[in-house]
């Protein structure tokens, strides 16, 4: 299965017209498609099937909960499957089964242990004063953020820990946070604000074949070790903000096999 994945379009003010890729199985859309949802529906009658993991701009100005329920209701109209700590199996060409576990996987600031937790909250509200969302008539601010991020992971790791029982072949995990710090922005580096970005998942890595991901506006690619079986994949292809040359090496039509 040939799968195209594309995310942090940010179509509410960039100029991009999302094209399908030759040879592809599937969309998969990691988040940070529009802020206004409309540019969702650039995807409706899309070739292949489409699915959607939504990113933390999805949210942007709006109650958390309305959001998700607004979300679901609009990939239903537009014909594509949203995953939101939700799991979807496609039948692949070969035969083969595979699974899909999708969660935005907000952060919960422990990337760099509890011990830079204080921190890395206090480098969120910056984050957070944009967002300018709301959860329970509340600020929804980095103690709400990580709350959702540790039931994120939770959902995420009793999942990945149910066996396939002949149910499945691959599992492909898709999140909107990064998994690792291997996926922090070169340009920033290790600092309070990537733990905005990245989730110390990498136990969680060996369990998945394949982690798609967007939030960082650069692109990764990277394999980690599993004993006894092929490395598994983490694949970022997002495209970023032009004018800050992020999309500099961003390829559209790049096609992620599992």
């Amino acid at each position: 299965m040939k799968l195209q994945l594309l995310s942090d379009l940010h179509l509410e003010t960039e100029v991009f017209d999302p094209q399908p890729a030759p040879g592809a199985d599937l969309l998969v859309l990691a988040g940070d498609i529009d802020a206004t949802w409309a540019g969702l529906s650039r995807f409706a009658g899309w070739p292949v099937p489409v699915i959607f993991v939504p990113g933390n701009h999805e949210f942007d100005g709006r109650d958390i909960d309305e959001a998700l329920a607004g979300l679901r209701d609009t990939c239903a109209r537009l014909g594509f499957q949203m995953l939101h700590r939700d799991t979807l199996v496609i039948d692949a060409a070969d035969g083969r089964r595979v699974r899909f576990v999708g969660t935005p996987r907000w952060s919960d600031f422990d990337v760099f242990g509890a011990s830079g937790r204080e921190r890395a909250m206090r480098a969120a509200g910056y984050f957070m004063r944009l967002m300018a969302a709301t959860q329970h008539g509340q600020v929804f601010d980095a103690e709400a953020v990580r709350r959702e991020g540790l039931a994120c992971r939770s959902w995420l790791e009793t999942s990945l820990e149910m066996p396939a029982q002949g149910r499945w072949d691959t599992t492909v995990v898709i999140t909107h946070f990064a998994p690792s710090l291997r996926s922090a922005d070169p340009r920033y580096g290790k600092q309070a604000g990537t733990a905005s970005f990245c989730n110390a998942d990498d136990d969680l890595l060996p369990r998945a074949d394949l982690w798609l991901h967007g939030h960082l506006h650069c692109r990764h690619d990277y394999r980690v070790p599993r004993p006894g079986r092929a490395p598994m994949r983490v694949v970022c292809q997002a495209r970023g903000l032009a004018g800050k040359g992020e999309d500099a090496g961003f390829d559209p039509a790049l096609l992620v096999a599992v």
